[in-house]
């Protein structure tokens, strides 16, 4: 089993960045599968992006492509989600997702493990 912890959100302002972090428990970190999903008020939660358990292969959806990088270091049991060029409409809480597995998890019921989410404002 793993705890997810996400941070680094916050407010920014339209074309800034923003760097959110996701501590895992366990020691076996480095067996998962791991994901950032969000969501925006009155809308579904939604896929954003997705890394395999050794961060060699990666995904993104359309909406952030060219824009986020998803990352992990599995020494600092982390992962990360480096956001630039952010705009009003990525406003969503964000949230961090794991699975035993190897391969790449594009949708929420891939997931058996989530954070408890980090708000990111986007101002215009």
């Amino acid at each position: 089993q793993v705890q997810l912890v996400e941070s680094g959100g916050g407010l920014v302002q339209a074309g800034g960045s923003l760097r959110l972090s996701c501590a895992a428990s366990g020691r076996t970190f480095s067996r998962y599968a791991m994901g950032w999903f969000r969501q925006a008020p009155g809308k579904e939660r939604e896929f954003v992006a997705a890394i395999n358990w050794t961060g060699g292969s990666t995904y993104y959806a359309d909406s952030v492509k060219g824009r986020f990088t998803i990352s992990r270091d599995n020494a600092k049991n982390t992962m990360y989600l480096q956001m630039n060029s952010l705009k009003p409409e990525d406003t969503a809480v964000y949230y961090c997702a794991a699975d035993v597995g190897y391969g790449l998890k594009m949708t929420l019921a891939s997931y058996d493990y989530w954070g408890q989410g980090t708000q990111v404002t986007v101002s215009s």
